[in-house]
């Protein structure tokens, strides 16, 4: 439960002041220390006040289909598909994992709503103002600026200054839920699978889901979409157990190529940041 602050729905309430939270911060640093948690939560709230500007700057280009480059993008409506996101049965387990979150609580992490949002936008290329709306309706932290300013971001008709910007469904899971408790946490009916290979589950063999008493299809979805590079991640065999033997602990932890980079790599061209 303590892998955010939680501060958002206060924030989007008006209950708290980000100024407020930002000298308390700086306050804490300076007697305490600074560390990843600080760097970020400050790096949040400015991402925040951005997508305020934005707002005032764009108006209502923010809910049009073409977004703020005026890009044409041909988006699906395809119900089933959006069913199956919206109610974490995609087969993929670290989106439903995010997604069943979401409609149990009302929240989800900020690393979580990037991943949904890239997914429905760029692997299953279905409407983005669908995903929107469907935030809209759920989140107890709802921002206008934030939500639409994210999702245009995460459909690429945003502020991204790189070209088809899209995330790995495994490699953020492996980066962010190394172990996969968070997944099991989310999606019960996967939790006999140990370590990081829930995060791939139609890549074990029949005999280990059969050991996890798993039949894809019937106790958990097939995925509705395997993007070929997912591959890549899910082959890798550090140490001796398959990609499950990575190190780590719950989607709190900030892979060490990402650390105190928020600026780059949310604005910078280089795909290598």
């Amino acid at each position: 439960m303590d892998y955010s602050t939680k501060f958002a729905p206060w924030l989007a309430l008006g209950c708290i002041s980000p100024r407020y939270i930002y000298e308390q911060i700086k306050k804490y640093e300076r007697e305490r220390t600074a560390n990843q948690s600080t760097y970020w939560v400050i790096f949040e709230l400015l991402w925040r006040d951005y997508f305020r500007f934005v707002a005032l700057k764009y108006g209502s280009k923010l809910f049009f289909p073409k977004g703020l480059q005026d890009k044409p993008v041909p988006w699906k409506k395809d119900p089933k598909l959006f069913d199956a996101w919206k109610e974490g049965r995609t087969g993929v387990p670290f989106v439903d994992a995010n997604m069943r979150e979401l409609a149990v609580t009302g929240f989800m992490s900020n690393r979580g709503r990037q991943n949904v949002a890239s997914f429905l936008t760029k692997d299953l290329g279905i409407d983005w103002r669908m995903g929107a709306e469907w935030f809209e309706y759920l989140l107890v932290d709802y921002d206008v600026c934030s939500n639409y300013g994210n999702w245009l971001y995460s459909a690429g008709i945003g502020n991204d200054p790189r070209e088809n910007r899209k995330f790995n469904m495994i490699k953020q899971g492996l980066d962010y839920d190394v172990n996969g408790d968070y997944i099991r946490l989310w999606v019960p009916e996967l939790q006999n699978i140990q370590g990081g290979d829930v995060h791939a589950p139609w890549a074990l063999s029949n005999s280990a889901l059969a050991h996890a008493g798993i039949t894809l299809g019937e106790t958990y979805p097939l995925p509705i979409v395997k993007a070929p590079e997912w591959s890549r991640h899910i082959n890798q065999k550090p140490d001796s157990g398959g990609f499950a033997a990575r190190r780590g602990k719950g989607p709190s932890l900030t892979p060490k190529q990402h650390r105190n980079r928020g600026i780059d790599f949310y604005f910078s061209r280089n795909k290598n940041v």
